[in-house]
């Protein structure tokens, strides 16, 4: 009787020689783009940590030669400076630029909504044209407008108050054309079947296009709130008390005649990055997914 043998396992196929070339030369190709994105990532994020060390310098180390990443001695006298004298009020700057912040985003938020939901939505006679002279605005430099709108704000008495930080921005042109073209890419089918249940336009505005524009008013509340935050030249042409200040123009207060207090310089900008910051990283989907959204259909 035969005793049957199994018969032995083909060897596995050697792997190409050529093909295991291709790979390495594709890795090396690849080489060259990260090197690009690492020096891309250095130019960023120097700046950010010599802030950072600048702050906790003391002044003659924030000015010797040559200059050194870390300080030689930590020192907080920048933000001591910044909390403690009474000259210089920046918690108060802190809470002016808050506050002008975020009724500048919600005023922005709410005038720009209203009009690019009736320039997607709504026919009327004119709104081509109305359009284009909204979207031509982008086009002209901003400080074009520092002079119409200082004497506007002098009419109006709201010099050296938060309205002239709030209202005279808040028609934003950018808003109009970013959230125009997010609602174009909406369904009308949704607010038909609105309409057929026997809602109105404001209605269907606020309980069916809002809700669903939560991206990209997230997104327009952000670039608002920063386009504030960092606004330096307007302040100082309409607010004259330095209580008054914003955080970015009372920053500047610390350079006078006789030099510069670089570590409370750089421990204020230390100050003024945290809530941006924070914003971002809370928005920072919302963000993401409204650009990526917006702009599908003009």
């Amino acid at each position: 009787m035969a005793v049957p043998t199994t018969a032995p396992r083909p060897a596995p196929p050697a792997r190409p020689v050529a093909s295991t070339g291709r790979r390495r030369s594709r890795a090396w190709a690849r080489v060259p783009f990260y090197a690009v994105l690492l020096a891309l990532s250095v130019a960023f994020f120097a700046p950010i940590l010599w802030m950072i060390s600048t702050s906790f310098k003391t002044a003659g180390d924030a000015t010797a030669l040559p200059p050194q990443w870390i300080p030689p001695t930590w020192s907080t006298e920048g933000y001591q400076t910044l909390l403690t004298d009474p000259q210089v009020p920046v918690l108060r700057w802190l809470a002016n630029s808050l506050l002008a912040g975020v009724g500048h985003t919600l005023l922005v938020l709410l005038t720009a909504a209203l009009a690019a939901y009736a320039l997607a939505r709504m026919n009327f006679r004119g709104k081509n044209l109305a359009f284009a002279l909204i979207v031509s605005t982008l086009f002209v430099p901003g400080f074009v407008f520092l002079m119409p709108n200082y004497l506007i704000v002098d009419a109006l008495d709201w010099l050296d108050s938060v309205w002239a930080l709030i209202v005279p921005s808040a028609a934003s042109a950018f808003g109009v054309f970013f959230l125009r073209q997010f609602f174009l890419s909406l369904p009308r089918e949704l607010e038909e079947a609105a309409l057929l249940d026997g809602a109105n336009r404001w209605q269907i505005f606020r309980r069916v296009v809002v809700p669903l524009s939560l991206a990209p008013l997230s997104t327009l509340a952000v670039l608002s709130f920063l386009a504030s935050w960092n606004d330096f030249l307007w302040p100082l042409y309409v607010l004259f008390n330095p209580e008054n200040l914003t955080l970015p123009a009372g920053l500047a207060t610390l350079r006078n005649a006789y030099g510069t207090d670089f570590p409370a310089v750089m421990a204020g900008a230390v100050l003024a990055s945290l809530p941006v910051l924070v914003i971002y990283a809370v928005a920072q989907r919302y963000i993401i997914a409204g650009v990526s959204r917006s702009g599908l259909k003009g």
